[in-house]
């Protein structure tokens, strides 16, 4: 069953694959990199909203280091 996986969407109502969402190298840094739940979420959606942006920021980053 897919009842608990979430599902992203674009503001024009397309549905966005997560697994297709680029990764910067800022997110293979982080702590919160590979979890689950909440925190993928958040991250899946950050990261689906500056698409395409010169720049990424993240208020959620935490060094690992």
């Amino acid at each position: 069953m897919t009842e608990n996986i979430p599902r992203y969407f674009n503001d024009d109502g397309s549905e966005i694959n997560p697994d297709l969402i680029i990764k910067p190298d800022l997110c293979i840094t982080c702590r919160n990199d590979d979890l689950s739940g909440e925190d993928e979420v958040l991250c899946n959606l950050t990261r689906a909203d500056q698409d395409g942006e010169e720049e990424f920021h993240c208020e959620a980053y935490r060094s690992k280091g």
